[in-house]
Order: C-alpha cells, then sequence, then structure tokens
C-alpha cells in the first residue's frame, strides 16, 4: 500500500514546489478545481491495479514495456484521426516487439492527459519583450501575447473534457474491433514510403495471419480467446499540474485508497523529483503505478532515497524508473544506479527514454533528435543491463502517427534541410510513424538476441550440471 500516514490528496500544498504557474486569479483557480472535483473520475482504480500487475510481470522479465505518445497534447490539434493514428502506430511496434520478444507488450500511451511541460525557465524573451513561458495547453497559450501566455485554469476544465473523449475513443478502439490481430495489414499508414520497410512490415503480417489460420483449425478463435481481437491499453502523463491532479484523486470505494483518477500511471519528471517537494509527497499517498525521470546526475543514495520515499512496501510493479541520459552519460551513470537497486533488492521496472537527452539545435533553426543518436542510447541502455545482470524493461519514445518531419534520419533519411517540411510539433520533436516501425525492428532484434542468449546460458547450465 502506497498511502502514507496522515497524508492527503492536498498534504502537497505545504511543500516546496517546482513548475508551478503563477495563477492570477485564486478564485477562478478555486472555481475550476472545485469543478474538476465534482467530475467522473477519467480511469478505474482496477484498471490501475491492472497495470501495476502488468508491470510486476515487466520487472520479474516475462513481459516488456512499450510507453509511447505525443511531447504535449494540444487542443488545436484534438482531432479523432491524430488519436487513431497515435494508437495504430503504437499497436504496430506492439506487434513486432511480440514476436520479436515471445512475449506479451504493456501498451502504456502518453495520450489523455498529457498537456502540462514543464520549462528551463519561467519567462522567455523575444524582441525585448518578456512573457511567461509556455507551460502546456491546459496552464495557458503558445501565442505571444499577455493575454494567451496569462495562466488560466479554466484551461485544466477543457483539458479534462478533451482527455474524457480521447479515452472514450482509445477504449473503443483497444475493446471494438480495430485492435483486431487479423486486421494487421490494414494498420499499415499509407505514408511509410520506404519500400524496404513496407516488405518487412507486410512480410512480417502475412506471419501472423499464417499462426492465426493455425490457431483458428485448433479452434482458437476471437471468440473463445478475446487477446485475438481486444487489446488492454492504459494512459500515463507527467503528473506536473498538481492542482489538476489533486481534484481528481479520489479513494477506491472497494479498498479505502486514494488513486489518481486522471490517469493510469503518471510520472514525476526530471526537474520535479525532490525529496522533500511537492511532487514527491503527492505522490506517496497515490496507489497507481507510478514513475520517475532519471538523469544522470542522480547518484545511487538519491535513487535508493526516492525508491524508499515511493515504495516503501517495495510492491512489484509499482515503481518504474524511466532512464533519460544520453548513450554516453549511461553508460557511464546507469550502471552504479541497477548496481544499487541490485543490492538494496528494490523491485523495479527499469524503462529507457532515449528522447530528451538527444535534443539538439539544427542549422536551420529548428530543435530535433537524430534517429542514430536515440537507437544509440537505446543500445546502451540494453548493454548495460546485459552486463549487470539486470533488466532492460521497456522503451518510453515521444512518437506521432502522423507523417511529420521534426526528427532527422532514419530510413526515410530526413536531413536538417527537411525539418521545415512538416514541423507540427508544439513542444519537442517526435518521431513519425516510419521512424517508430523502424525502432520497433530494431528493438525486436535485441530482444530477439537477448532471448536466444538467455535460452542457451540455460542450456548451457542444465548441460553442466548433467
Amino acid at each position: 500500500m502506497a498511502t502514507a500516514l496522515k497524508w492527503n490528496r492536498d498534504s502537497w500544498r505545504a511543500k516546496p514546489i517546482q513548475q508551478a504557474p503563477d495563477y492570477p486569479d485564486k478564485a477562478a483557480l478555486e472555481a475550476a478545481e472545485k469543478t474538476l472535483r465534482n467530475y467522473p473520475p477519467l480511469v478505474f482504480a482496477g484498471e490501475a491495479r491492472r497495470l501495476k500487475a502488468a508491470l510486476a510481470r515487466v520487472g520479474e522479465g516475462s513481459a516488456f514495456l512499450l510507453q509511447g505518445g505525443d511531447c504535449a497534447e494540444s487542443f488545436a490539434e484534438f482531432h479523432p484521426d491524430n488519436i487513431r493514428d497515435t494508437f495504430r502506430v503504437l499497436l504496430q511496434m506492439a506487434v513486432v516487439m511480440t514476436f520479436g520478444a515471445a512475449m506479451p507488450i504493456v501498451k502504456v500511451g502518453r495520450l489523455a492527459g498529457q498537456f502540462a511541460k514543464p520549462r528551463s525557465s519561467p519567462t522567455e524573451v523575444i524582441n525585448g519583450v518578456e512573457l511567461p513561458s509556455y507551460r502546456g495547453d491546459n496552464v495557458n497559450g503558445m501565442d505571444f501575447t499577455v493575454e494567451a501566455r496569462r495562466p488560466d485554469p479554466q484551461r485544466m476544465v477543457q483539458a479534462y473534457n478533451q482527455s474524457a473523449a480521447t479515452l472514450n475513443l482509445l477504449r473503443a478502439f483497444a475493446q471494438g474491433g480495430y485492435a483486431d490481430l487479423h486486421k494487421v495489414h490494414q494498420w499499415t499508414l499509407g505514408f511509410v514510403k520506404d519500400e524496404v520497410q513496407i516488405e518487412k512490415y507486410r512480410r512480417f503480417a502475412d506471419r501472423i495471419q499464417e499462426t492465426l489460420a493455425f490457431m483458428e483449425a485448433c479452434g482458437l478463435t476471437g471468440e473463445t480467446v478475446p487477446q485475438i481481437r481486444e487489446t488492454e491499453f492504459y494512459t500515463s502523463h507527467e503528473a506536473l499540474l498538481l492542482p489538476y491532479e489533486e481534484a481528481l484523486t479520489r479513494i477506491d470505494s472497494t479498498t479505502g485508497q486514494w488513486y489518481a483518477c486522471s490517469a493510469h500511471m503518471v510520472w514525476i519528471g526530471e526537474r520535479t523529483r525532490q525529496l522533500d517537494g511537492a511532487h514527491v509527497e503527492y505522490f506517496k499517498g497515490i496507489n497507481n503505478p507510478v514513475g520517475i525521470k532519471i538523469g544522470p546526475t542522480v547518484k545511487p543514495d538519491e535513487l535508493l532515497a526516492l525508491c524508499d520515499a515511493l515504495n516503501p512496501s517495495n510492491d512489484a510493479g509499482r515503481l518504474t524508473l524511466i532512464t533519460r541520459m544520453g548513450a554516453e552519460k549511461l553508460a557511464e551513470s546507469l550502471p552504479t544506479l541497477v548496481r544499487a537497486a541490485k543490492r538494496e533488492g528494490k523491485n523495479v521496472v527499469w524503462v529507457c527514454d532515449p528522447m530528451h537527452a538527444n535534443t539538439m539545435k539544427s542549422n536551420t533553426g529548428y530543435k530535433t533528435r537524430q534517429f542514430d543518436r536515440i537507437l544509440a542510447e537505446v543500445k546502451s541502455f540494453f548493454g548495460v543491463h546485459r552486463a549487470e545482470g539486470s533488466h532492460g524493461g521497456g522503451v518510453h519514445f515521444e512518437l506521432t502517427g502522423k507523417d511529420v518531419t521534426e526528427c532527422t534520419g532514419g530510413a526515410q533519411a530526413i536531413t536538417e534541410a527537411r525539418l521545415g517540411d512538416r514541423y507540427h510539433t508544439h513542444c519537442d520533436p517526435r518521431l513519425n510513424a516510419s521512424q517508430a516501425l523502424e525502432l520497433a525492428f530494431l528493438i525486436a532484434e535485441m530482444l530477439k538476441d537477448e532471448r536466444s542468449r538467455v535460452l542457451q546460458a540455460r542450456k548451457d547450465q542444465i548441460a553442466a550440471a548433467q
């Protein structure tokens, strides 16, 4: 149980807080919070418990976590096609990884709540004019005007409504037949134009269809085995805006425990993981599976203290550590953290976020990420865990199902000169569907090689014992 003694959903208000917007109209803020407290929960405690059980399997090495979605959701780009395309590319990635890893893939979207964004500075200056930084659509607007940049608490209510509509559509996709494995050929996104990749996916889909035909001949169909036509899909976001999170924190009537009902899983960012801070205090009391972003400056003692604070019972599946370091720094910093967690017997899920430490400014002025750097960090992550006898449990990507040109490289060979063709992000650059699928195939090969290595090691052990 995560709930701490004397904890309440507003306990965080007595702690120092980072990355909090300064709302000029306190009465309007209280009114918005009151409105949200009276709204239905977006997710249910039982769903969060199912995700925690799935993450426990990831931690023990019998499942793999795929977490991905938009850098920051926006009100302007809210459209069912965008939700469908992001869901579809995550499905594609998951089935590719399932075949490679020969294990279940736990699918968690950065969707239906990923609005707030931490900023390196509370203000920004353009042409001598200083205004508050853009903090995400549930706080203020992107336009560089006094009115747009003024934090507006009513935006939290709009974010709730958009999240509710997004969740409704995601549940329909996951349970209504769209995720049926018989439709893998139909999931191909039309703008994936690389012929090698298209053919690779087509051959892969054919293998799945052959497998399904064999299963049907044995009497295993979508009617008798629901997992063939349905899938579990969970939501997550950085719980940065605590007034919003508090308003949607509810007591589960079946257990009497507190749950964040804004998403199945929430995480603490790199800038807000202070042990004595408001965000850690809030996370102490909710019983959802939770995550922490881990950068290269985290020391083993600090990591262990965070584990003790957020998972005092050392429950499996409760705590996910999401590394975001860059390939070189990860190779230097991660081994000592893995050793410390192993030494103290901490039940954690290790996940790689190869996006955030690989952001750069292109020569053309666009913020971008290089595909090769992203892949290098993923390889380094799995290499460290292999060397330490640990388990790399998953990956965390910022991606979109749209045909954007925001990250360079990959099979599409997007150059810096092409970034302006379709650069649509409201915040950080995202992988497009083609790049995301390419990464899925590469990760599937890594997982397949790792599985073969483990199986061979077991055979060698058996042979040595005979």
